[in-house]
């Protein structure tokens, strides 16, 4: 089989390093290039350095359109500006981690048109699509702690989530929020309630479920570790524990990088990997559920692989086998 050609643009940060971490085993893929404008000619390892001993190739600032996918891990903005700056072939299949294609208003641009990409939402309208906005990091967490229930209509009051992140989801420049010295044994909450997430969700929930109008109540938390999403979900609902648990192991039983629990989880379980770990339970008239992912992978790079994998017909788990670390 012929290996895809994959370029990506916006090497240097953390979703271009977890790109490349993963595509440089994956058997399908091989990379042409990696675009930078500040580290052309600089070895990948000399930015990233726990590639040293993968790879001996160079970052450049020559984009190339002779690919068969594009990613673009650049800034929120950014992605728009390189499209309209440069004429990429509308057979050159395009998957940009930034938000500037997720929501519908904003998904065409010219030609080309984003299809939302969210495997255990619109696995099959992925598959046909040329182009695909992936999502954001809580969007994805958040979006697969409640999408079963959306997907019955059980949705009627208002959801609750309390969310903590790890400081790579600020993205790898350092800022006053981020730097270590200030993040390091502390915790603080952002955006609160008006998170930028939350239009992705809306629109995702009342694809499945249109009648929904509650208020998603969201409370983010910038958190004292690297990498990870943890969110506590809560709302009324008159389904037992076991019809809770029953639907949504049914809803994901299909899926193979979302997995769900009645027992206790930890973040240290995805951290690492492309899964996300649901947990269910009740309590009194309250629907407990608990949703974590690791942000980088299946918040980021993990599931543009895994969308790519989908475009491509490959094996939807392919170069994603990836293993928590056990301690």
């Amino acid at each position: 089989m012929t290996k895809i050609k994959a370029g990506i643009i916006g090497g240097a940060g953390y979703t271009g390093g977890e790109m490349l971490r993963i595509l440089v085993n994956h058997p399908d893929v091989e990379i042409a290039f990696v675009h930078s404008n500040s580290n052309a000619g600089n070895y990948l390892y000399e930015v990233h350095t726990d590639l040293f001993g993968d790879t001996e190739q160079k970052f450049t600032d020559v984009l190339s359109t002779d690919v068969d996918v594009l990613f673009l891990c650049v800034g929120h903005g950014d992605a728009k500006k390189f499209l309209e700056s440069n004429a990429i072939p509308d057979t050159v299949k395009i998957i940009d981690l930034s938000q500037d294609f997720r929501l519908t208003q904003n998904s065409k641009l010219g030609s080309k048109a984003f299809v939302y990409g969210l495997p255990e939402l619109d696995r099959d309208a992925i598959k046909l699509a040329q182009n695909i906005a992936n999502p954001g990091c809580f969007a994805t967490c958040l979006q697969l702690g409640v999408l079963p229930l959306a997907a019955k209509g059980l949705l009627n009051t208002e959801v609750h989530i309390s969310a903590t992140t790890g400081s790579t989801g600020a993205g790898q420049k350092p800022t006053a929020t981020t730097h270590f010295t200030w993040r390091n044994d502390n915790l603080s909450v952002y955006k609160v309630f008006d998170h930028q997430h939350l239009n992705e969700i809306s629109e995702s929930l009342k694809q499945l479920q249109p009648s929904f109008d509650q208020a998603i109540n969201f409370i983010p938390y910038r958190g004292d570790f690297t990498r990870g999403i943890f969110a506590s979900i809560y709302m009324d609902s008159e389904l037992s524990g076991e019809e809770a648990l029953t639907l949504y192991q049914d809803y994901y039983a299909n899926h193979p990088f979302t997995h769900v629990s009645d027992r206790d989880i930890d973040l240290k379980q995805v951290v690492n990997t492309n899964k996300v770990f649901i947990q269910v339970r009740k309590y009194g008239n309250k629907l407990f559920i608990v949703s974590m992912l690791d942000n980088l992978l299946k918040g980021a790079s993990g599931q543009a692989v895994q969308n790519m994998n989908l475009l491509f017909g490959l094996d939807e788990r392919a170069g994603l086998r990836l293993k928590a670390t056990g301690f």
